[in-house]
């Protein structure tokens, strides 16, 4: 049976952290289904479609990665895709209080899923989504912290 993990996120944008989690996961796992979802308590700061296609661009030649928008449940979403896990990276302690919750809600909803936890690389500690999008609002570059240009 294929080890499938789906690695859920609104990824708004996808940083270097993100693809740092990707890349150590392939050693766990067969395959890698990057779901780029929304998040209900989050307006978008960068087009879903936009996202998406940066990051298909970024794992273009890696096989066993692929790139879906969803807009529904994460446990329903990993049945459809035949995921037994989920992916999480792990920047700190307050990142794990979060994901520590809806690991517990998705587990209850999906008891075949597992939440898999990767500690962040210490040098993409300091990333998060929302920093970017504050330096890009105001004209900063970004292109240190992303695997791709805006």
């Amino acid at each position: 049976m294929k080890r499938i993990a789906l690695f859920p996120g609104s990824f708004d944008p996808f940083t270097n952290g993100h693809f740092d989690i990707v890349i150590r996961s392939l050693s766990l796992f067969d395959e890698v289904v990057i779901a780029v979802g929304y998040n209900t308590s989050k307006k978008r700061y960068f087009d879903v479609e936009l996202i998406s296609t940066k990051i298909k661009a970024v794992f273009a030649d890696y096989a066993n990665v692929s790139v879906e928008i969803y807009n529904e449940l994460t446990s329903e979403f990993a049945k459809k895709k035949g995921a037994r896990f989920l992916l999480r990276g792990l920047r700190n302690t307050t990142d794990f209080e979060y994901e520590n919750g809806i690991s517990q809600v998705n587990k209850h909803l999906n008891p075949e899923l597992e939440t898999i936890f990767l500690i962040t690389s210490p040098q993409y500690a300091a990333i998060s989504s929302s920093i970017i999008r504050e330096l890009h609002k105001y004209g900063a570059d970004t292109s240190a912290f992303l695997p791709y240009s805006l």
